[in-house]
């Protein structure tokens, strides 16, 4: 079994063996959006895995042989000693922890300054806890504190190159040692299913709870992914790209950085603002498949975008203060929504691009996952907007990705890359229309002009877009 735990929804998944889905269940979540501030009721967290999990279990006879659970990048909170919540779950995007965020010199979205922000506004922090999304959801199951798993670590602070908490940088931060989780690898057991974890979801007790990774990685996993150059582009509320290389890829600015794999490879990778999440902003209660239908009458768009979900750019470029970018009038609802739908496609070609400037290889396959691969007019702009083949897997969904983890880490599998090879398919392969790919070059050069006059765009990207875009046009 496989649960995500999503920005919109918990998706459980049971999957045998062959990757065939045995059962599924889904419930939503709700939030609190204002401004930068994000934040998730923990106990909404618990009522959904208890849904989404019944829904599972409901559709899918057979025992439940292991289970793994990922989460938001970043998203955290604070519990006391029993695992009872003190704080909401401040979200993978909540950008409140800037002045945080200057003293440790990282991103404010990340867990670490978020932490420090909430220990600031603890009135007590006798017997807290520091806790990532998935823990939560863990102890619960388990009916006892476990550790966490280094990929949900990374954005607190955890040294992936050490294997350590690098406690006297952390402690110079206000984070004492015991605030702190144990950390193990993914594919780690963490403990088994409890009797209340059984008597609240209908998982059995004894069921093995294996360390899962951040929804992206997760996501990296469903697809396939996980020879050295191959990268996966998760489209979902917002854009993450994830990728395998043999060594670090080494970001000074720290945009882009480097989960570990199960087995010790690197994932390097990085998390956008922009993102499917636009289109329910502009569109509230649109009928996608329509849109999609009227979007291809308006390529290009008359108008540009860089669709950003909310405030702040965190990849390919760091810019807290960007805002979401509309230039042109839309002619038509279905104009603008083709505007939205290519400014994902011109900022997905600057992360490749960016990730090219950085020095990281992607010579093996690109596959498209997220709730965004689901729109087949989507998937094949994207394709046609980047210039190059994609694959599209059978199923792409981060709980199966979690699914192929718990398997590999019962034992079910020697390597992560076997339990893969057997539960992962391929659905089919996008192949790119040139005369498409020609036609949306303008655009695309236009965008990184545009986000390179407003300072957001370091220029040597922007330059190296241009190099990029130059050699792919005489190819």
């Amino acid at each position: 079994m496989g649960i995500d735990l999503g920005t919109q929804s918990v998706r459980a998944l049971l999957v045998g063996d062959d990757g065939a889905v045995r059962g599924s269940g889904a419930a939503p979540l709700g939030g609190r959006r204002d401004g930068v501030r994000h934040e998730q009721s923990p106990d909404d967290w618990w009522e959904a895995v208890r849904t989404a999990v019944g829904g599972a279990l409901a559709s899918g006879p057979g025992p439940v042989r292991a289970l793994a659970v990922c989460g938001t990048s970043g998203t955290v909170l604070l519990t006391d000693g029993a695992g009872r919540p003190l704080t909401p779950g401040l979200m993978y995007d909540d950008g409140r922890a800037t002045a945080e965020a200057a003293l440790a010199r990282v991103q404010p979205t990340w867990a670490l300054p978020k932490a420090m922000w909430l220990l600031r506004e603890q009135p007590s922090t006798a017997g807290v806890h520091l806790t990532h999304q998935p823990d939560h959801i863990v102890s619960r199951l388990v009916g006892r504190r476990t550790a966490t798993d280094s990929s949900h670590a990374l954005k607190t602070g955890y040294d992936l190159t050490t294997d350590t908490w690098p406690h006297d940088r952390l402690r110079a931060l206000g984070l004492d040692p015991g605030l702190l989780p144990e950390v193990v690898r993914p594919g780690a057991r963490l403990g088994e299913v409890g009797a209340d974890g059984e008597s609240a979801t209908g998982i059995p007790a004894g069921t093995p709870v294996i360390a899962g990774m951040t929804d992206g990685c997760a996501a990296q996993i469903a697809s396939g992914s996980l020879g050295v150059g191959s990268w996966n582009s998760v489209l979902g509320t917002t854009l993450v790209l994830k990728g395998v290389t043999a060594a670090p890829v080494h970001d000074s600015t720290g945009v882009v950085y480097n989960h570990r794999a199960p087995e010790g490879g690197w994932l390097p990778g990085g998390a956008s603002g922009v993102g499917a999440g636009a289109l329910g902003r502009a569109f509230p209660n649109a009928d996608p498949a329509r849109l999609d239908a009227l979007a291809a009458a308006h390529e290009p768009s008359t108008a540009l975008a860089y669709p950003l979900v909310s405030r702040g750019e965190r990849f390919p470029f760091l810019a807290p203060d960007a805002t979401p970018l509309l230039l042109g009038e839309p002619r038509s609802d279905a104009d603008h929504w083709a505007a939205l739908l290519q400014g994902v496609g011109h900022a997905e070609r600057l992360c490749l691009d960016y990730l090219d400037h950085l020095g990281a290889p992607q010579d093996g396959p690109l596959t498209f996952t997220g709730g965004g691969s689901r729109s087949a007019y989507w998937n094949q702009l994207r394709t046609d907007i980047l210039g190059r083949s994609v694959h599209i897997p059978r199923h792409s969904e981060p709980a199966l990705g979690m699914a192929v983890l718990a398997a590999y880490g019962a034992g079910a599998a020697p390597t992560l890359a076997d339990a893969a090879e057997r539960m992962v398919g391929l659905s089919h392969v996008l192949r790119p229309d040139p005369a498409r790919t020609a036609r949306f070059l303008h655009p695309y050069l236009r965008m990184v002009d545009e986000l390179e006059r407003r300072g957001w765009l370091p220029s040597a990207v922007a330059a190296h877009a241009r190099t990029r875009a130059d050699a792919l046009e005489t190819s």
